[in-house]
Formats: C-alpha cells, structure tokens, sequence
C-alpha cells in the first residue's frame, strides 16, 4: 500500500454511524450515541448508535425470522458459496479503505493491518466459501433392518461478540463459518473499534446476503452485549476478550437459556528460548515483534520471554537493542513499525503494569513510558523488564501492551515448569536446534498453539483455541464449524 494511497483516505470525512437490523440502517430506539475517539489523535471521528434491549430485541427477531424462513439456511451450498466469494471480493475491492479506517478507529500500524485485516477477513470468508459444500453427514455401522443417519444442522441463531484490537480479522473468523453453516448472526463489536465492521457488513448485503442474516448492534458491553448475553432467543454465543467478560457471559447463560458460550480469553504466552536455538538474531528479532507488534495488543502476543540462563544476558542485550530502535509513531505512516495503544483508557492501564512490575523488583530495561510522536495520541515505547519472577502480577497477569517480561530458566525442566505456571493456556514458542526437543516441548506445554522457531504466522487452515482460563472451542479452520452445527440423529427401523 502506497503512502499516497493512505494520504488520500486518512482524512475522508466518516458519517456517524447506524445500527444494521434487519437490512435496514436504523438509529438506536432511546436515539442515544457513543463518540468515536482515534487514538491516533484524540480527535473525534463520529458517533456510534448505543443499541438498547430494544434494538438487540429487533436484531434476534430478524435473525430468527430470515432463520426459520429457510431464505440462507436452507438455501443451495453452492449459492451460499457463491454469495461468501462475492463478500470475499467486495472487501479486496475495497481493502485499501478498510485497512485506513479500521487503523483511524484503533491505532494499528497500516502495514499490519492491510495484511491482518482486510487481507485476512477475505481470506476467511474464501476459506468458509469453499467448506459450505463440503460438510457432510454420516451413516452409522447399525445392525441389519437399521439405519443410523447423522445430520449436520445449522443451530439457528449466533450472537457474536468481537474485540477491538482486530475486529475485521476476528470477526470474519466468527462470522463466516457462522454463515457457511447456515446460521444468521447478531454481531456486537468493540465500542473502541466498530467501524470497520460495519463497512464489512454494508458490503455482506452488496453481496447478497439476504437480509436479517446478519445484523450489526453497536454500543457498550454492559448493555448491547449484555443484552445479547441473556436474549432467551440466541442459541450461541462467540467472544474473544477479557476473562471477567468471558465469566459474566457464563453467567448470562446460566441464569436465561442455557446457550452455548465458547470463548477465547487471552494469554499470558511463554517465548521459550533454548541455548540450542539455531539463530539467535533472529529469534531476538521475532520475538521482539511477538510482542511489540501492534503495540502489544495481540491475544497470542509472547509476553513472557523464558531464555536459558547460559544465553540470558546476550539475548536481553539483543532484545534491548531492537526495542529501543522500533519506530513508534503515526499508523497511517508507512515507515512506522508500532502504532497506537487502542485509547487512552488501556494506556494508562498498560504504564500502571510497568509501576507495579517496578515497586515488586523487576528492571526496566527500556520502555515503560508514554511517547507523544502524535500530539493528542495514545504511545508508549517498547518496554523490556527482566529480574521478573513467577510471583509477580507481571508474569501472571494479561497487560495487552508492549510490555515484555522477561525470566531465565536453567534446563528443560525448570522451562516446562515456568512455561506452565500460569492459569492461562492460549499461545507458546519454542526455540530449539534440536528436534527431539521441540516434540518432547509441543507435547509438555499446556497450550492451545506451540510455535517452534518462529511466533506468529498459523494461517487459516489450523484452528485457534485455548485451554486452561484462556476459553473453549476453536476459531479457523474446519474445526470452527463444529461451534455452529449441530447432529441430529435419525435412527430408522427398515
């Protein structure tokens, strides 16, 4: 993408936005809005609609009719494929904008987000085109005179909620397989990060998406999604956020119709790096992109750095070294390699962490403050602390910052032992020349994803899932269907 290109989208003047319900762009029922902040600048963009329970109310009841009418869920695999390839085409036709607006409403660098946004929701949306046709059902070993049938069915009606560090690449991991299946979804995104999604949502009708397949309802968790939590009407419910959310929604569950909730929770990685590892250059230089790219705001971001002491102090020296040179400034600036925090609000969260990590003796390296390259904007440097220990809120806790822990360890053991001393279990690396050491670790971490000599990178065709308080279910691959299907057995007597 060419600065000119940017320069020539940064400054487009954004409308305030409306809810999508039902095919129809409406303003919230109580007329209420939120503003929309870019943490580029500070300045205003426009405002969102704060959808109430009436207008989540509205948007389910769409979903449930454009459902129970068959007009998507029982409409041909082959034209529901065609009509995701049309999406997938309209968001590369119009990449480049996406990719400015999503970065005006949430602060990533532009080079990230034209390859992690807009190029990763086609992408997506491709993948689940090309798997509606291609989920069959089975037939059951069943005695003489029987047959056992297994149907794969849509569950009816997803309530999808979405973060806002990249809601175009998540949501369409929610969204597509959602609608490949046969499903119509209520999406809520991140009141810190809408727009982009409900520019995805104007081109999903473009396309022909009938209405009230998908509805868009923007506002604030405690209410919108709130709201969408405890509808008696909405069979699913998919998030990737916060642990607290995550268990407020169990309990949304619990106390209205038992829906189904699958989550994805974060992390707190472990980057584990032998003294054996083949390069240590460049494990530096991707480990320190691991965690500083988007300014850290990554759910699989390598926040914990374990290094066998042996090579402890050189690859600290490596990794201060990079840190201190990253070019932190405005996103939409094409030489820029880390962006804005997402407001000012995680900001000063992520300079609370550091303060705290200090007062429990850790050393800051580098980092830990905030930077102005753009007046009004919200900064901060890379940040680097060793002398952290496994007691400390640093190495237990989530920041979603550029704010990297780092510990050292003394064999394979005391790495398995650090790396697993968490309550989370979402991402991992491991560095090693050693093969035999690299299966003993895939197999020793409790991880949903293990990285061996890289972090970073798993594409569409492997599935994104945590364990332990980092969630349930799977977004990607085939497996993020199983979420929106359900099997019906027909269990025939001849």
């Amino acid at each position: 993408m060419k600065q000119e290109q940017i320069d020539a989208l940064r400054y487009l003047p954004v409308r305030d936005q409306r809810l999508l319900i039902d095919g129809q762009w409406v303003s919230a029922a109580s007329g209420q809005t939120l503003p929309v902040v870019s943490p580029i600048d500070g300045q205003p963009l426009c405002t969102l609609a704060a959808a109430g329970q009436a207008d989540v109310d509205a948007a389910v009841a769409a979903a449930r009719r454009s459902f129970e009418s068959g007009v998507w869920s029982r409409m041909a695999p082959a034209e529901r494929k065609r009509v995701l390839h049309r999406v997938a085409d309209r968001i590369e036709a119009h990449q480049a904008e996406l990719a400015v607006l999503g970065v005006r409403d949430n602060g990533t660098e532009i080079a990230m987000a034209w390859k992690a946004e807009p190029g990763s929701a086609a992408g997506s949306f491709r993948y689940y085109a090309e798997c509606v046709d291609k989920v069959n059902g089975e037939i059951a070993p069943t005695p003489e005179g029987t047959l056992g049938l297994v149907h794969k069915e849509p569950v009816g009606v997803v309530g999808a909620i979405v973060p806002w560090n990249f809601p175009l690449m998540i949501g369409a991991w929610k969204i597509a397989p959602a609608l490949a299946a046969g499903n119509s979804v209520v999406l809520k995104p991140s009141e810190d990060a809408s727009l982009s999604l409900l520019r995805l949502a104007q081109l999903c009708l473009e396309a022909g998406l009938p209405p009230g397949v998908l509805s868009v309802v923007t506002g604030t968790g405690g209410t919108a999604g709130e709201a969408l939590a405890r509808h008696m009407d909405v069979d699913i419910v998919t998030f990737t956020g916060s642990g607290p959310v995550g268990r407020l929604l169990l309990k949304a569950s619990a106390e209205s119709n038992l829906k189904r909730v699958y989550l994805e929770l974060g992390g707190k990685s472990p980057n584990i790096v032998f003294d054996d590892a083949p390069d240590l250059a460049h494990a530096a230089k991707v480990s320190a992109m691991g965690i500083y790219r988007n300014s850290g705001q990554v759910c699989v971001a390598g926040s914990r750095l374990l290094v066998q002491r042996s090579v402890h102090d050189e690859f600290v020296e490596r990794l201060h070294h990079i840190a201190a040179s990253l070019r932190v400034g405005d996103p939409l600036d094409v030489t820029t390699e880390i962006g804005a925090v997402g407001s000012a609000r995680q900001l000063a969260k992520n300079l609370a962490a550091v303060h705290t990590a200090e007062q429990q003796g850790a050393r800051l390296r580098v980092g830990g403050l905030a930077i102005h390259p753009v007046a009004g904007g919200s900064y901060m440097a890379p940040t680097l602390l060793e002398g952290v220990t496994p007691d400390m809120a640093l190495a237990r806790e989530e920041v979603f910052g550029p704010v990297l822990a780092v510990m050292p360890f003394d064999d394979e053991a005391d790495a398995v032992r650090l790396a697993n001393d968490t309550s989370y279990g979402l991402a991992s690396a491991v560095w090693t020349g050693s093969l035999s050491r690299a299966h003993r670790m895939v197999r020793a971490i409790k991880a949903g994803v293990v990285h061996v000599n890289t972090y970073g990178g798993p594409d569409i065709t492997v599935p994104l899932g945590g364990v332990r308080q980092s969630g349930n279910g799977h977004d990607k691959s085939m497996h993020a269907l199983d979420k929106y299907l359900d099997l019906k057995t027909a269990w025939i007597q001849l």
